[in-house]
């Protein structure tokens, strides 16, 4: 089954939004983020300024990241889809160890624009929101799997912690030595670290 818009209307909005994104991310790249205007970016694609907020109401910090349903989604299924016998912690390890700065050896492109949002506060201060929007739904899956309340404390903290690290240690030197320090401490604890 296709996810592509069926009528033209669906499919051009996806096209405009598809080249606003790219026409967004190539000038940040090349200006810097807080020298591009939304004008230019409507210039470049040839649209009005009207059409880019019909596309990105956010304002312009949200043209280079879909809605957030991608990541939402895939986060989720490492969850519920993970391999028998592997922790829900593992799972959560293994996912963001892919993503933003903590992924091995990325294409040129994700590493540039993972560099580019890690490198300017409003593309981060973004993303941030697009993970937190994941907590709620997070909590529910690892209670689910846990057997335990959805409403538990402790299972909203798991949530919400494992959602900040990327805000939080996306900018040590090693990112991922960072990411692996604060999964350490969130499987085992301080008895380990102290």
């Amino acid at each position: 089954m296709s996810s592509l818009p069926v009528g033209r209307r669906e499919r051009k909005n996806v096209q405009t939004r598809q080249a606003l994104a790219r026409a967004a991310l190539r000038l940040f790249l090349e200006r810097g983020y807080d020298q591009v205007s939304v004008k230019e970016i409507a210039d470049a694609v040839d649209i009005s300024v009207p059409t880019v907020f019909k596309h990105a109401p956010d304002g312009k910090e949200s043209l280079i990241f879909d809605d957030g349903t991608e990541r939402r989604e895939s986060l989720l299924a490492a969850v519920r889809e993970r391999p028998a016998g592997q922790s829900v912690m593992a799972a959560l390890r293994q996912f963001m160890a892919g993503r933003g700065p903590f992924a091995a050896d990325p294409a040129p492109e994700f590493a540039s624009k993972t560099a580019l949002i890690m490198n300017t506060p409003a593309l981060r201060d973004y993303s941030r929101k697009l993970w937190i929007r994941c907590e709620g739904p997070l909590a529910e899956v690892i209670a689910a799997e846990l057997g335990r309340p959805a409403d538990d404390i402790t299972v909203r903290a798991i949530a919400r912690y494992v959602l900040e690290i990327p805000q939080f240690v996306g900018a040590e030197p090693d990112p991922r030595a960072a990411l692996d320090a604060i999964f350490d401490l969130l499987e085992h604890g301080l008895s380990g670290a102290c």
